[in-house]
């Protein structure tokens, strides 16, 4: 006789297949998170090559290309970076030099200009006392020459008033030219007269003289 089978305490009877909607619905989370993972690949890889094919496409490009030859290296100083007193001190130094250079430079124009004007006005000084000197010059040879004339027609009247014998003496004694000046300068009454009193060799080279005086003057 077949023994009969032993009921749970509760009173129910066991059911078959419980656990199986739990291992259906992990099924399906699983399935949807692997779905998801390669939606988003597929999104990752075509906004790459979209990305990829714009690149190509623009012909200047924003970033610059990589270029194949080496460049050295640039350094720069960081930025906000304190310069210190032995990094500045050789450039002041340069600076006070050449400011020492400029200064003696426009010392020396100063001292060159100070002789220039002192030149100038010694150049000025000379010329004014020269200026003086030849108008001084000019009167005085005016004067002389007034007094040479005065000298000389008082000198011929005197020869003129004299009696033509003793006036003729003196002629003879003098030079042609210088007895031919006094004759030419008397009156031609006076001046006959003493030529009437000379020799005759004398008469000659004297009147030679007094013709010859103008024969340099231009006829026409």
């Amino acid at each position: 006789m077949a023994q009969a089978k032993s009921t749970p305490p509760s009173g129910k009877a066991p059911v078959k297949g419980k656990t199986a909607p739990k291992a259906k619905r992990k099924m399906r989370g699983a399935l949807t998170a692997i779905g998801g993972l390669l939606v988003a690949s597929a999104l990752l890889r075509t906004a790459i090559g979209a990305s990829e094919a714009l690149a190509r496409e623009d012909p200047n490009p924003t970033a610059p290309a990589p270029t194949t030859q080496a460049s050295a290296p640039i350094t720069e100083a960081p930025a906000g970076r304190m310069i210190g007193k032995e990094e500045i001190m050789p450039l002041i130094e340069a600076l006070n030099v050449r400011e020492d250079r400029v200064n003696r430079r426009e010392r020396q124009i100063a001292m060159r200009m100070q002789a220039l004007d002192v030149a100038e006005q010694e150049i000025n000084r000379k010329l004014d006392e020269l200026a003086r000197a030849e108008e001084k010059l000019r009167g005085t040879l005016a004067l002389a020459q007034t007094a040479a004339e005065d000298d000389i027609d008082r000198l011929t009247n005197v020869y003129a008033n004299m009696k033509p014998k003793q006036a003729a003496a003196l002629f003879e004694e003098m030079a042609p030219e210088f007895a031919a000046g006094f004759l030419a300068r008397m009156r031609p009454e006076a001046a006959a007269a003493v030529m009437a009193g000379l020799t005759p060799q004398a008469a000659y080279t004297i009147s030679v003289v007094l013709a010859g005086r103008n024969a340099d003057v231009p006829k026409e």
